[in-house]
């Protein structure tokens, strides 16, 4: 009656005690390849380039600071919209076509200022120049008047330090000095000291719309005292003309050493991925293979 049935089983604590063989541990290695294929793609994506050679250039570049007139006068409509309208048009042209100059922009009319530094970005001097307008003067903002001294003074403190071989001062006005404490010739004997050309432009029809005389004299005088040249703009197309004149004038050359080649270097990443990736596969099907 004591007596109760039972079954044997065989245990399985034996199991516990055997140490997994070199496959079980090296299996976790196949996380490593995968992670490390995962890195060489990224890098792939990002493509690194490198460069392998050397180009010696020569380029066309000079230091240039446009003084441009913004009195009321050049609100005259003898030019169409009118004149200052006119002249930026032009100058903006001429800016495009000197992709390698330093180019500043000066404006002024009883007073001056920099409106632009020189500058190789030309996308930011033509966006400054676009916004040049006469409602400094009309608003109050800044003296009415014609400082023709002031307005080349003031260029010529900017390109005064310049290491360039040439250095000029374009200078646009439409009327007679009237205002400013410098003089135009005191302006142009400094320009003459720092060895800066300057290039004068009478800007305005005789006959039509005119307000006040424009001083040819004087400018004159200015181009002549700095070796530089003066100009007659009695249309839009004359002003052209003038700019044209000046860009075949100031050509200087100068060395520019560039890289001019590019190694796109991201080629022996991805292959190295690709063989890593098939390599996975290849153990996870044969060495390391699950059976179900």
């Amino acid at each position: 009656r004591k007596q109760q049935s039972t079954l044997r089983l065989p245990s399985l604590r034996f199991i516990d005690q055997l140490g997994g063989g070199w496959r079980t541990k090296a299996r976790h290695s196949l996380i490593a390849l995968r992670l490390g294929a995962l890195a060489l793609v990224i890098i792939a994506l990002a493509r690194p380039q490198s460069t392998t050679s050397w180009t010696e250039d020569q380029v066309e570049g000079i230091d240039i600071m446009l003084a441009m007139d913004i009195s009321t006068s050049m609100l005259a409509m003898d030019f169409q919209p009118n004149r200052i309208e006119a002249a930026k048009e032009v100058a903006m042209h001429f800016i495009a076509n000197r992709p390698n100059d330093n180019i500043g922009l000066t404006i002024f009319a009883g007073e001056a200022f920099t409106q632009c530094p020189m500058t190789l970005d030309h996308a930011a001097l033509l966006n400054l120049l676009h916004g040049v307008r006469t409602d400094l003067v009309t608003s109050g903002l800044m003296q009415d008047g014609t400082a023709i001294g002031m307005g080349l003074a003031n260029a010529v403190s900017r390109l005064k330090d310049s290491k360039a071989k040439s250095k000029i001062v374009i200078l646009l006005t439409d009327g007679s000095n009237n205002a400013g404490s410098i003089s135009p010739m005191t302006a142009a004997a400094i320009a003459r000291k720092f060895g800066i050309r300057v290039y004068t432009i009478g800007f305005g029809k005789e006959t039509g719309e005119e307000i006040g005389a424009i001083d040819y004299k004087t400018l004159q005088d200015i181009a002549v005292s700095t070796n530089g040249e003066f100009y007659r703009a009695q249309s839009q197309a004359e002003l052209s003309r003038i700019y044209q004149d000046i860009d075949k004038l100031e050509k200087t050359k100068m060395n520019v050493r560039s890289y001019s080649h590019l190694h796109e270097a991201y080629i022996p990443f991805a292959w190295l991925a690709l063989l890593i990736l098939c390599l996975d596969l290849l153990l996870r099907w044969t060495v390391f293979r699950r059976l179900p």
